[in-house]
């Protein structure tokens, strides 16, 4: 049987794309080279900012780029495509629209995740970039399947803000006090069930054992979603 091939229009940023790659890797279970997942990866690094296109409302040039990456991706025949960050979903339906093979919904995927793990009516922390949280994204799905999605403050969003651009700026971090100080206040001060890391930077943070249980992950759950749309299956952890 002929492997099915994913697409990934990358780039948003490049350090988060590699952390996808290595992830799919990691979590596909195979037993050699040729088990793996096959990718066409496009690292658009020069992709314009998503949340600047978002409040602005100056998309025509990230449409117009990611559009032309889509298309490559589908004609170089990917049998679906994973876009790994969250504020480009505000886009989804014109970009799935561009072509005739799938995006992976990478925002209502994460939310079914959580009514499975915390149930319908639980309260959700979100931890995202200013556009993913004034796009709305979330909230429309949450609203969709029954999801009280709870916002932090602005004085923890600015935090929020500040720490994955300092990631984007190439400043991992060394010690993640800033990061357990605003989920802290979203799971105790907010009452959170749990949170959603929606952001792909915020991936690269690793959590204390203590924060786990109340984390999901966009971008595990798209990791996830993408090795079953190839066919292959997913490595127990």
């Amino acid at each position: 049987m002929q492997n099915k091939m994913l697409g990934v229009l990358g780039g948003m940023g490049p350090k988060a794309t590699s952390v996808f790659f290595d992830r799919v890797i990691e979590r596909t279970d195979a037993d050699s080279d040729q088990a793996h997942v096959d990718m066409l990866i496009i690292n658009r690094a020069t992709m314009p900012d998503r949340t600047q296109a978002i409040l602005t409302g100056e998309a025509g040039p990230f449409i117009h780029q990611a559009t032309q990456d889509l298309k490559a991706l589908e004609q170089l025949g990917a049998c679906c495509v994973a876009i790994p960050c969250n504020t480009s979903h505000y886009f989804y339906e014109t970009l799935s629209g561009a072509i005739s093979v799938p995006i992976i919904n990478m925002v209502e995927e994460t939310v079914k995740v959580i009514v499975n793990q915390y149930g319908h009516q639980s309260r959700i922390g979100l931890l995202a970039t200013n556009g993913t949280a004034k796009s709305g994204v979330y909230d429309a799905a949450c609203e969709k399947y029954g999801v009280q999605l709870v916002h932090p403050d602005e004085a923890r969003q600015q935090k929020t803000m500040d720490i994955i651009y300092d990631i984007k700026s190439g400043k991992l971090p060394e010690q993640t006090q800033p990061f357990e100080t605003v989920a802290e206040y979203m799971l105790g001060t907010l009452k959170c069930d749990a949170m959603i890391l929606a952001c792909t930077e915020l991936s690269l943070i690793p959590l204390s054992e203590s924060l786990k249980p109340y984390c999901v992950d966009a971008m595990d759950v798209l990791v996830e979603r993408s090795i079953e749309a190839t066919g292959k299956s997913i490595k127990l952890k």
